[in-house]
């Protein structure tokens, strides 16, 4: 096992990985920007070191700082957490090359998936059913209104590379793809540092489904039961929950199968996510693999009991797995809100500092935050201030321990989406857990 890991990176996601190390007895040094030099994970890490000024291409992203990092620190393993570099395989490959054990998948199964068009075609060589659309990279905007002519709209324009909604744009004119087409180039050259585009049909009132699998270095892989991210604005999830509702037994069984059979087709090594459109009628589709850590991985946590960082960790040791997939148990329903430092009428960010910090707490409720009072939340990175999960016997009691929970929570100095969640929770439309992504729109 290591003696000590370097976290590249901020925010709650730091916190969690630093909080599982040292129950695992693992020294952790958190490498943070001058922004983040006060922050909380700063201040419990075992040794902290700064890689940069605040703008994250000059920290978070700035590949040489963080290897000189974990060089000076004599860390033997970097943990990316999510976002930033967790799914850059030329980081990956950094790594491997100078001898320090990246706490992912492999440089390989990084690249071939985070490659959304080579992605699809590995699914469906695999016998995953995916959505009808191009099978590689766009020539050009005339190749893509000649396939969107052939299969008809709407349509949905994707970056290759990359995810969280940059560079995609849903499509549904001839008349609008020119322009759709340049902006999603522009967004996924700036976002990812390449412009490819793909196309696919897309699917009207789908449900976003997405499988957590964890796979060792001898070959076991199993699943840990499914997760709706659909409730969504502009593509990024604000609330997701575990189990799905409202989907039969063999459509679970289906999604979980194909899971596995995608992990299975790329060797896949680590904790990651395949992702799914789901239809009215069971029918799904696979979209992407996530290749991470994922935001909402605790709601997968609260119905299994398993640590799943610490399973990252135990698996880039060497270590395997030790239990099969007859062994894993699900119990009961999981909810997780996304609370953003952001104006809930407008979703418009919030930066500032926190002046008052009071999380939530009582039988079933867990917070993963790095705020306290005197926090900053600084303009230059994503304004997720914390996740409140909540676990009970069923989705109706989840729900109300969540209202509960939100009701609690004192968050002073910052705006923040806590009004949005509470007006959703209370939305028939959610209630009822017969939501899909379009039809469920909820306003303040």
């Amino acid at each position: 096992m290591f003696h000590k890991i370097l976290i590249a990176n901020r925010g709650e996601i730091a916190l969690r990985i630093l909080r599982t190390c040292r129950e695992m007895g693992i020294r952790t040094v958190v490498a943070h920007s001058q922004a983040d030099t006060d922050s909380l994970p700063v201040r419990l890490a075992d040794e902290s070191i700064c890689i940069g000024p605040a703008e994250a291409r000059a920290s978070y992203l700035n590949i040489p700082s963080i290897i000189s990092a974990a060089s000076i620190t004599d860390s033997e393993a970097i943990h990316p957490g999510y976002g930033l570099l967790s799914e850059n395989a030329a980081f990956a490959e950094i790594c491997r090359a100078c001898g320090i054990t990246f706490i992912g998948p492999s440089p390989e199964a990084i690249r071939l998936m985070g490659d959304k068009a080579q992605a699809r075609e590995m699914a469906k060589q695999a016998g995953a059913p995916v959505v009808p659309g191009s099978t590689g990279p766009l020539e050009g905007v005339d190749e893509a209104q000649a396939l969107a002519d052939t299969m008809g709209y709407p349509v949905v324009v994707k970056a290759a590379s990359g995810g969280g909604g940059r560079g995609m744009r849903v499509v549904r004119s001839r008349e609008m793809l020119a322009r759709a087409f340049a902006t999603c180039q522009s967004e996924a050259a700036q976002a990812f540092g390449s412009s490819e585009l793909y196309l696919e049909k897309f699917v009207e009132e789908a449900r976003h489904v997405e499988v957590q699998v964890l796979g060792d270095r001898n070959g076991i892989r199993v699943h840990l039961g499914e997760r709706d991210c659909s409730v969504q604005r502009r593509h990024q999830k604000l609330l997701e929950e575990s189990p799905a509702s409202a989907i039969s037994e063999a459509t679970r069984e289906g999604l979980c199968k194909a899971a596995l059979a995608v992990a299975n087709a790329v060797n896949y090594v680590s904790a990651g996510t395949v992702e799914f459109l789901v239809e009215r009628s069971g029918e799904f589709y696979f979209i992407e693999m996530n290749t991470r850590i994922q935001v909402e991985h605790p709601v997968t946590e609260m119905v299994t009991g398993i640590d799943l960082v610490r399973e990252q960790v135990r698996i880039a040791a060497g270590e395997p797995l030790g239990y099969k997939q007859s062994a894993i148990r699900a119990s009961g329903h999981a909810i997780e809100c996304r609370i953003n430092a952001e104006d809930p009428e407008h979703f418009v960010p919030s930066p500032g500092t926190v002046t008052a910090w009071l999380p939530p707490g009582g039988h079933g409720v867990r917070v993963d935050s790095h705020m306290m009072p005197g926090a900053s939340v600084p303009p230059y990175y994503d304004s997720l201030i914390a996740k409140i999960i909540v676990h009970g016997r069923d989705r109706a009691e989840a729900i109300a321990r969540m209202q509960r929970a939100l009701a609690e929570t004192v968050v002073e100095g910052v705006k923040t989406t806590i009004p949005f969640h509470q007006k959703l929770l209370a939305d028939p439309v959610f209630v009822s857990g017969e939501y899909a992504l379009p039809r469920l729109e909820v306003g303040l």
